[in-house]
């Protein structure tokens, strides 16, 4: 949406005024509009040269038109000892037949003026500087003069070229969305030996807030007829308000870390209940050395009285085995 609204019919009533302020019945509207272009036509085409940015126009109940024109060289629009001025205006009235009235305003910058940047493009173009070094040194000086974005466009045959292409550039940050941006837009056409040229341009100063462009200075309080003392704070008071303090975060030692028991399982602890609940048995009573060396010896002699009876039995289950 931001690549196909005018930047300017975007924020119209929001804080940027219309360039033509008058009201008309709707039978005279039609002529009236066509008289408005047809004489910014006539003052562009007159003051070529002069570095017009912007024409605004007003009516008035009277018939009279006022016409307001912004200009960073108010010297070549004025003339000497302002002969300009006044043949543009007898030039006015005899073309359209209403009293007119001129007003010059200066540009005191103009490199933060996106129609005037277009044009100086434009015109370096048509004297045949690169359209790359015309676009790099507008925003140079447009960013040196406290812009906050600007974005170039530059459309055509350029450099001569067979087939036409599209060139852009950019620096800073241009939100074409945003309806408190500040954003001046210009365009203009470089017409050369080879075709005309297409030059866009968006200038970001700066965003407009809403008490800037919407409420009125407020007025300033009136001063009470006896204004109250002012109270002292009690010392008491102030002594009963709690300091705070700081939360103490206690951390845990090793040994105490240590000393926690782990997790069990529902198995493990199953176990643990079943051998309380078992009756202990009693252990035996340690017998004494003295007594087990004799127990030791015992079971030797019996050891060795077993060969023979071992020999016995197998005499028995041979002589089974030979009968068999």
């Amino acid at each position: 949406m931001g690549h196909k609204v005018h930047p300017n019919a975007f924020r119209l009533g929001v804080f940027r005024p219309w360039e033509a302020n008058w009201f008309a019945n709707p039978k005279d509207y039609t002529n009236m509009l066509h008289e408005d272009l047809e004489m910014r036509r006539i003052i562009l085409a007159r003051l070529r040269n002069a570095g017009i940015a912007k024409i605004e126009t007003e009516r008035s109940s009277n018939a009279q038109l006022t016409v307001t024109i912004h200009t960073a060289k108010p010297g070549i629009v004025i003339g000497k000892g302002g002969s300009s001025v006044d043949q543009l205006r007898e030039d006015l009235e005899k073309r359209f037949g209403n009293r007119v009235r001129i007003s010059i305003q200066e540009i005191k910058q103009p490199e933060l003026d996106a129609q005037l940047v277009a044009e100086n493009i434009a015109s370096q173009i048509e004297r045949r500087i690169s359209y790359k070094r015309a676009m790099k040194q507008s925003i140079l000086r447009t960013m040196r003069a406290g812009a906050k974005g600007i974005r170039l466009y530059a459309g055509g045959r350029l450099r001569g070229a067979e087939m036409a292409r599209r060139e852009q550039d950019r620096e800073g940050r241009v939100p074409l969305h945003t309806l408190r941006a500040d954003i001046d837009f210009g365009r203009a056409t470089a017409k050369t030996t080879f075709g005309a040229i297409g030059i866009k341009v968006w200038i970001y100063k700066d965003q407009m807030s809403p008490a800037q462009r919407r409420l009125p200075p407020t007025p300033e309080a009136e001063p009470l007829p006896n204004p109250p003392e002012p109270v002292t704070p009690q010392a008491e008071l102030i002594e009963a308000i709690p300091e705070p303090q700081a939360a103490q975060i206690e951390v845990a030692t090793p040994e105490a870390a240590a000393a926690v028991a782990p997790r069990r399982t529902r198995t493990a602890t199953a176990k643990v209940e079943e051998k309380a609940a078992a009756p202990a048995r009693p252990k035996a009573a340690p017998k004494p050395k003295a007594e087990a060396k004799t127990e030791v010896k015992k079971t030797a002699v019996r050891t060795k009285s077993t060969p023979a009876e071992v020999k016995k039995t197998g005499t028995t289950r041979n002589t089974k085995k030979a009968d068999s």
